[in-house]
């Protein structure tokens, strides 16, 4: 019997536009009917994934900034955190903040940057980035910007700062065949902070075992997350490798093909 389906945001439960279909939305309004868990599983900050888990009827619980934070938002409680290196974050800062690009830490329930695009989402960064480290716990980082090279140039050294690595990356940076969008970007954590971490995690906390779950997903971080589930499903827009290690292959998240796929699983308990 399933009992907790992961489902991943950007790329798989939500179209190339963001957007989340009528479909899949009744889908999983019917799934959690059914007392499944729908957790979604997700790079963004807590309070941006709360308000998507809350649009689509997904469960309370939800796992954020890449698995650096487990939340039920019902209770207003944190299950979870795994609070990033400050010192990395300080060199990570040192590393982006002066080639103009945008350096966002996931702090709390929202994002703080260097530069605001987002007003409603984000805070601007207004104090000497070590104060504002050593009075704030972070969870992750992004380094974005539109241009493609100038995100892609600042890899090699942001794979040397110590105690932090990158958890994902955009997909054009994996893999040519995907184009660039408006915001390339890198999401960097602890070494140890990943959503394969927080689905475990999460599963002990729940008394729930592992050939009890499954998970959806489309890229490089969702890898971790489907070593900790007893079935694995990719979206058709998933990158090679996500496909690879994955059970069955559904629709592209442009097709509704979580919806598809949890349409299926709901005729199977009938």
């Amino acid at each position: 019997m399933i009992k907790a389906i992961f489902v991943d945001i950007d790329g798989t439960l939500r179209d190339s536009n963001r957007n989340l279909s009528a479909k899949t939305i009744e889908t999983i309004k019917m799934v959690s009917e059914k007392g499944i868990l729908v957790i979604l599983c997700s790079g963004r900050p807590r309070k941006y994934t709360e308000q998507i888990s809350r649009e689509c009827f997904a469960s309370k619980y939800i796992i954020t900034s890449s698995g650096g934070n487990i939340y039920d938002y019902e209770q207003n409680k944190i299950l979870y955190v795994n609070k990033m290196n400050k010192e990395a974050i300080i060199k990570l800062y040192e590393i982006a903040n002066p080639e103009d690009v945008r350096f966002i830490m996931n702090v709390e329930e929202g994002r703080v940057v260097n530069k605001v695009k987002h007003p409603d989402q984000e805070k601007q960064l207004e104090e000497d980035i070590r104060e504002f480290v050593y009075k704030n716990d972070v969870v992750q980082c992004t380094i974005a910007d539109s241009n493609f090279d100038k995100i892609k140039n600042l890899i090699p050294k942001i794979e040397k700062v110590e105690n932090v690595e990158i958890k994902n990356r955009h997909k054009s940076l994996l893999d040519a065949k995907f184009k660039d969008d408006k915001t390339i970007f890198c999401d960097v954590a602890n070494i140890d902070s990943n959503k394969g971490n927080a689905v475990k995690k999460l599963l002990e906390i729940l008394n729930i075992k592992k050939e009890e779950t499954i998970a959806i997903g489309d890229d490089i971080n969702d890898l971790s997350m489907f070593e900790q589930v007893g079935y694995k499903v990719a979206v058709d827009n998933a990158i090679d490798i996500v496909k690879e290690n994955a059970d069955e292959i559904t629709l592209s998240n442009d097709e509704d093909g979580v919806a598809v796929f949890l349409d299926r699983l709901l005729k199977e308990l009938d």
